[in-house]
């Protein structure tokens, strides 16, 4: 028999405002723990120095996180120039110390070098894997690892602040960026060296910071919860954002029930006006406007110009 998994079936992603020194882990399960979770996963971890937005998916929601790992981040930094440090933040150990000469013009120069699509090697002390291990295990062992050059972009870099050896930015980039190395990369460009002083993503995707929730804040919600003789998923549920939000923006497709059913059996469907190619959310409904229309998961356009299963929510 199989066992049965402690918890309550709960979907949904939660937008946590991720605190200062917490393992992007630990937060997930405080989060699991809060809400009685079967199953939580999250979106991309936040070193345990940075803050701000760690979206959680709970339940069925889990499925679609990867949709999450791959889109856009926004994020603001404060860079200390004239440290360089092994890990290029504030934890690392100090690698060199310069003397900070830097003019306005040198770093508007600087910043701009990063701006658009360029390539970037990855730190050292990502979580990028080689020979089935985390960089950062062969960083923690003085192991240096090959590591190759990856396109990103950065669409969009504003200086907020530059007072003496501070420059702090506001930066929107593509999935896969590191802004340590960005800081680093700006820090030789400049010739003083620099490193991550605090680190604070704003945005994942399009989902709104004015969303996000502390733990605190759900810490409180449980005790009111207690305190009213409650149950507490009718104070917590309502902050959850819907499971198809990981997928927003993707196009939409509706199918019947019959159809839907057939999808949830592994097999490709056709649907009206679906696109030539790539992925579309697929609904039980009629059209945009059917108010009742079901989210059953994600699918792709295969070869045959049909909708395959790709993933599916299970009911």
């Amino acid at each position: 028999m199989a066992k049965r998994r402690k918890g309550r079936p709960i979907n949904g992603v939660l937008l946590l405002d991720k605190p200062y020194e917490m393992s992007s882990n630990h937060a997930l399960q405080a989060v699991k723990r809060i809400y009685f979770a079967q199953k939580a996963g999250h979106t991309g971890a936040l070193d345990p120095l940075a803050t701000g937005m760690l979206p959680i998916c709970l339940g069925e929601g889990t499925k679609f996180s990867q949709f999450l790992l791959d889109t856009d981040k926004t994020y603001q930094v404060t860079a200390k120039l004239g440290i360089r440090t092994t890990t290029s933040d504030a934890d690392g150990d100090i690698v060199s110390e310069k003397t900070v000469e830097v003019s306005d013009e040198q770093l508007a120069s600087a910043l701009d070098s990063f701006r658009g699509t360029t390539k970037q090697v990855p730190s050292m002390y990502s979580a990028l894997k080689y020979q089935g291990q985390p960089l950062y295990k062969y960083a923690r062992e003085g192991i240096e690892v090959p590591r190759e050059a990856r396109d990103i972009t950065v669409y969009s870099l504003e200086l907020l602040r530059f007072e003496s050896d501070e420059v702090e930015l506001k930066i929107h980039v593509s999935k896969g960026t590191y802004i340590r190395t960005i800081v680093d990369d700006l820090g030789e460009l400049l010739g003083c060296g620099a490193h991550v002083a605090n680190l604070r993503r704003l945005a994942v995707g399009n989902y709104p910071i004015a969303n996000m929730v502390t733990l605190p804040q759900l810490e409180v919600l449980l005790e009111q919860a207690t305190s009213q003789e409650i149950t507490p998923s009718q104070l917590l549920d309502p902050l959850l954002l819907p499971m198809q939000s990981a997928v927003d923006g993707m196009p939409k497709v509706f199918v019947d029930d019959m159809s839907a059913n057939f999808l949830r059996h592994g097999n490709p469907v056709q649907a009206y006006k679906a696109p030539i190619t790539g992925s579309v959310q697929v609904y039980i409904g009629d059209d945009e406007n059917d108010e009742t229309a079901e989210f059953i998961g994600v699918g792709f356009i295969n070869d045959d110009g049909q909708v395959a299963p790709k993933r599916i929510v299970v009911v």
